[in-house]
């Protein structure tokens, strides 16, 4: 039986993370062993990708080639981790992937959803996400959450104003794909969230017939 691809995305500081793990430990309880992995990243070609597109030195990279660079990784990643694990019958578990990108070079950088959309479908192939959960946290919280950060990536040295435009570009993707975008409200705290994730996947653990 093929696997299931879960991916976990919305804002800088919504607690993607953090459901993905407590998710994780969920299934570890029902006896689902589920590969965990990551984008930008998940291997070793594309983590290194990753420390090239988030290095906050690399101030005057191109909208363009932030895009392409993200493309690229996850050609990689899908080719040598997700693909294969999915193909086997493992349940993969990532934090972000083909989203991210529409939502943070399409939407936030202006470079159109529909045209990175065609550079990922060459890198990904058919490997897009069986479901997709947005976790749906107001952006002016999840700005506020970021600032206190003491160490920024690249990205996450935006002001707030961009992450407005990301949650927007990601509530539009939700509307442009409802069969595999599952919306979650977060604006509760973290276990209220947990709970949600939960019985949203276990409704498709069992349409895919993984258990009863």
């Amino acid at each position: 039986m093929k696997g299931l691809f879960i991916t976990f995305e919305g804002v800088d500081g919504c607690g993607k993370s953090t459901q993905m793990r407590f998710l994780s430990e969920y299934l570890m309880e029902k006896g689902i062993a589920p590969v965990l992995t990551r984008e930008p990243g998940g291997c070793n070609i594309a983590e290194k990708i990753r420390d090239l597109v988030l290095d906050i030195e690399n101030k005057e990279m191109y909208d363009r080639t932030e895009a392409l660079l993200y493309a690229a990784a996850r050609a990689q990643h899908v080719g040598e981790v997700v693909g294969p694990a999915v193909e086997s019958g493992r349940v993969v578990l990532c934090d972000r992937f083909i989203d991210s990108s529409l939502a943070y070079q399409g939407v936030g950088r202006g470079l159109g959803i529909e045209a990175v959309m065609d550079i990922n479908c060459f890198a990904m192939g058919d490997c897009m996400p069986d479901k997709t959960f947005f976790l749906d946290f107001p952006p002016h919280l999840a700005f506020e959450r970021m600032s206190k950060k003491r160490v920024h990536d690249r990205l996450e040295t935006q002001e707030e104003e961009f992450y407005i435009l990301l949650y927007n570009g990601f509530v539009k993707l939700a509307e442009m794909y409802p069969e595999r975008i599952v919306r979650i409200d977060a604006s509760g705290n973290k276990f209220e969230t947990q709970e949600i994730v939960r019985a949203k996947m276990d409704e498709i653990l069992k349409e895919r017939g993984f258990f009863v």
